[in-house]
């Protein structure tokens, strides 16, 4: 019986990998760089995430970009510490948006907070150490369109302070989001397409989302090739949006995918951020965190992902 589509397409990825480790093991003996997004933990302590994600030897972080306002949001200098008291240092920053500060919408007020808010972010990743901003080009949590016109708004409102990703030295990496949660930018290719239409080397770079990707994707490992060396950072959930390895996500070929590409280098990394299922997962930034819970998703994910990239390599 032949193989089905998707799965001639996971043995053209395997058959690479293959040929990787038998020609180029040199290119295999560093690993992924394992990191996690900290922004679905809501309203726990950083100092408790840190001693968590330390736990479960994870020694890097995407930050809640929770900068909303002068006088709100992490603090560089406390911020560092307790992360260097754990061993823990920034990858990046999760930029969020929403419809408070949405780059596309057709109020001025929105756009204009969208650069307010970038702009305090760009300023406290240079000072925490991080490499890169992740950036939606719509608001999160509203999958209808305003206009026509969102498109062009966008581009326009980001290349304005575009600059800023230059002088603060972070790679703006733009993030497609299924369509039931944002209105525009939905795959890697619409994300190469809006960088293109931005024009500037300081939006150069992607975000890429598996839980996105297994909606908007014909195949995930395909679609990760097609980024190549824009892609940055990978967040990372089962089929669920669960711990990694709760669900029927294909790992194997996401990981053998990443190490033909070439993403097991510095500045790299792979994410974690299991939210669970919904349209809107925003009003996880406020929840109550659940320790054990969280506990459970952060060890299963870690273990998992090692135990699978070790067997893969072995």
């Amino acid at each position: 019986m032949s193989l089905q589509n998707y799965q001639l397409k996971n043995e053209k990825i395997r058959s690479a990998f293959a040929e990787l480790k038998a020609s180029h093991p040199e290119r295999l003996k560093q690993r992924l760089s394992l990191s996690w997004s900290n922004w679905g933990f809501g309203l726990e302590p950083l100092q408790a995430t840190a001693a968590r994600l330390q736990r479960a030897g994870i020694s890097c972080i995407e930050l809640h970009g929770n900068h909303y306002g002068p006088d709100l949001g992490y603090k560089p200098v406390e911020t560092l510490r307790i992360l260097e008291d754990h061993g823990i240092q920034v990858a990046g920053v999760c930029g969020m948006f929403s419809a408070d500060n949405d780059l596309s919408s057709n109020r001025a007020i929105q756009r204009q907070a969208a650069i307010d808010y970038i702009k305090r972010e760009t300023e406290f990743i240079e000072a925490v150490g991080g490499s890169y901003m992740l950036v939606v080009p719509g608001a999160v949590g509203r999958p209808h369109a305003y206009d026509a016109m969102e498109w062009d708004r966008s581009v326009e409102t980001l290349r304005s302070v575009a600059d800023l990703f230059v002088r603060h030295r972070i790679r703006a990496a733009i993030e497609p989001i299924r369509s039931a949660e944002v209105s525009l930018v939905h795959t890697i290719a619409d994300a190469m397409a809006y960088i293109e239409a931005v024009d500037h080397p300081g939006v150069a770079h992607v975000n890429a989302d598996v839980y996105h990707m297994q909606a908007e994707e014909s195949h995930i490992g395909e679609a990760l090739l097609h980024a190549g060396d824009r892609l940055v950072n990978l967040h990372m959930a089962d089929s669920n949006r669960g711990a990694l390895g709760e669900g029927s996500m294909d790992l194997d070929t996401i990981i053998m995918a990443l190490y033909v590409l070439g993403y097991n280098t510095d500045g790299r990394y792979v994410t974690p951020e299991p939210l669970g299922p919904g349209g809107d997962p925003y009003p996880a930034m406020y929840g109550k965190p659940d320790p054990d819970t969280l506990e459970h998703l952060v060890q299963q994910s870690a273990r998992y992902f090692r135990e699978r990239e070790q067997w893969l390599l072995s």
